[in-house]
């Protein structure tokens, strides 16, 4: 399993060796940020669907409309040059790869 899924939500898993425990952030979230760890594949999972839970219910509380996580997964292939040279440009540009990877294919189908 790469990715976790709960309520319509997905996110990363990602390995941190410094601090000896896992992490990740739910993905296609551009308003909002929802991040989790734990020391094990169990504490990482129940912070996952726990900070989803605390979420929907802020949202729901607050009367806002909660932000939907990737409705479909499109998986690409790059190289990890060109993978890295994307996290530098979202980095500076303050975006997300989603964004970044939209408004390249749209640039590129105007011009079709």
């Amino acid at each position: 399993m790469n990715r976790l899924n709960y309520k319509g939500y997905f996110g990363t898993i990602e390995y941190s060796e410094s601090d000896n425990c896992f992490y990740g952030k739910v993905l296609g979230m551009n308003r909002d940020r929802i991040t989790y760890e734990g020391e094990s594949a169990t504490e990482l999972l129940d912070d996952f669907k726990g900070a989803i839970d605390i979420y929907l219910e802020h949202c729901q509380t607050k009367g806002i409309k909660p932000e939907k996580s990737y409705n479909d997964i499109l998986d690409i292939r790059i190289s990890s040059d060109i993978r890295n040279r994307i996290a530098k440009y979202i980095e500076n540009h303050g975006t997300s790869i989603n964004s970044f990877i939209r408004d390249s294919i749209e640039r590129r189908l105007e011009s079709v």
